[in-house]
């Protein structure tokens, strides 16, 4: 069994999701054909879901990792039906113990999904991080911790 965590942007354009989304399928492909596959996510609108779909439709099982109780409050209203199916076909749930989601929140989640996993996949442009517990933390820390990251950035990708 191999766990993959997921670490990336969210707001992708839609051709860059497209890009990404391809990607990642490869990626997944690829980790499939080694051992059975364990996606670990957060399930953010962006990197997180196309992860998590893609874990999914290659037959891997789901952990949904959950920075805060209320943490489907902050993600975006048009994304609570893509979020809500994702979570329902998660094989196991872990949720921090914050109460609303934060900076903090996000960096406990994020660790917390490098420590069980046995490499990261990060959607990153290769900038810093735009606060705590974004993605240049994330593969900092897996990097740090000795947790193999794969960068996927396609050409063509863009953000905002």
């Amino acid at each position: 069994m191999t766990r993959i965590a997921i670490t990336g942007h969210r707001g992708l354009q839609e051709a860059t999701r497209s890009l990404v989304d391809a990607a990642l399928r490869a990626e997944l492909r690829r980790q499939a054909d080694v051992a059975p596959l364990v996606g670990v996510s957060c399930l953010a609108d962006g990197a997180d879901a196309l992860f998590a779909q893609a874990v999914l439709d290659e037959g891997g099982s789901l952990v949904a990792v959950l920075p805060a109780q209320r943490y489907r409050e902050r993600l975006p209203t048009d994304y609570h039906p893509t979020y809500d199916a994702l979570l329902q076909q998660a094989a196991e749930v872990v949720t921090m113990d914050y109460d609303r989601p934060g900076r903090e929140a996000y960096m406990a989640a994020s660790v917390h999904m490098v420590d069980v996993a046995d490499r990261l996949v990060a959607v990153w442009d290769g900038r810093p991080a735009a606060g705590r517990g974004g993605t240049a933390d994330v593969v900092t820390h897996a990097r740090d911790h000795g947790v193999p990251v794969t960068v996927i950035w396609p050409d063509g990708c863009q953000r905002d």
